[in-house]
């Protein structure tokens, strides 16, 4: 993650938490009194934006800070343990808290969720990647916690690659001439995928020499064929409605990468709390 930008996100997200100050903390403490506390696993999952993004929280609210213990990206915890220790000013642990919470648990649900993902796929040689059914504002976040959990990034934005979707092909009349308008406009390097509905499509998309197929929606039957029909003239991507009780057929396939929205738009939150020390 780029650390300017992270950093500017954070800064937003403290603004919009803290408002015009924290009317419960500043009361009760003074700005001079230290304290101590420790993120600590509520249930088991792995983590991710602990050491990354939420000490970073703490470091933009107060770069005084200290942190510690702070667990490898990646690492698989139990209840109980300890995922970072910080100490300084009372008032501005409190102030990122929520925020530092907010961020990890999330991401360590992406990441932990993702994992389940990869995991079922086993041996298959195919690439488990996300979509852009991302949280508005949680992009960079987001992606980055799928990394973690073992899978790949899809386009970060509408300016990676070219993808011509159903809405394309049915505004401009067909695929193949979507391609030829593409094709028209695009630096020679960069590749072009299309979404895919039929065989037929698939057929138009290989007379094309279109880079990447996505098959969408598609039984595993239909997948085979279209798998057999390619034939290794373009990479294929299978994609929608993936959930972890059809993914492990979908990978047999024969498929190069499974994209799935549910990574981000479906994972569950984990239970982290912070538990004061001192």
């Amino acid at each position: 993650m780029d650390k300017n930008l992270l950093h500017d996100q954070i800064r937003d997200f403290l603004r919009e938490d803290i408002g015009r100050g924290d009317l419960t903390s500043e009361s009760i403490f003074s700005n001079t009194q230290m304290g101590s506390a420790r993120l600590v696993a509520r249930e088991p999952f792995i983590v991710a934006g602990v050491s990354t993004v939420a000490a970073e929280v703490f470091k933009v609210q107060n770069p005084e800070i200290v942190l510690s213990e702070m667990v490898d990206e990646g690492s698989r915890v139990q209840v109980g343990d300890v995922l970072m220790a910080v100490s300084g000013p009372v008032v501005d642990l409190l102030k990122a808290e929520r925020v530092a919470l907010n961020l990890a648990q999330r991401m360590s649900g992406i990441a932990s969720f993702t994992s389940m993902f990869v995991e079922a796929v086993g041996d298959a040689n195919v690439r488990v990647t996300d979509t852009r059914k991302t949280t508005p504002g949680l992009r960079i976040f987001e992606k980055y916690a799928v990394q973690v959990g073992g899978g790949a990034n899809h386009r970060f934005n509408l300016t990676d690659g070219v993808l011509i979707k159903d809405n394309h092909i049915a505004a401009c009349g067909s695929i193949r001439e979507a391609v030829k308008r593409v094709r028209a406009k695009i630096p020679h390097t960069i590749k072009i995928e299309v979404e895919t509905d039929t065989l037929l499509q698939v057929d138009e998309c290989i007379a094309c020499g279109v880079d990447i197929i996505m098959l969408d929606n598609m039984s595993c039957d239909t997948i085979t064929q279209a798998v057999q029909t390619i034939a290794g003239r373009a990479l294929v991507e299978a994609s929608g409605g993936v959930n972890l009780n059809t993914v492990a057929e979908i990978a047999r396939c024969g498929v190069d990468i499974i994209s799935i929205g549910a990574l981000t738009h479906s994972a569950p939150s984990c239970d982290i709390g912070m538990d004061w020390l001192l």
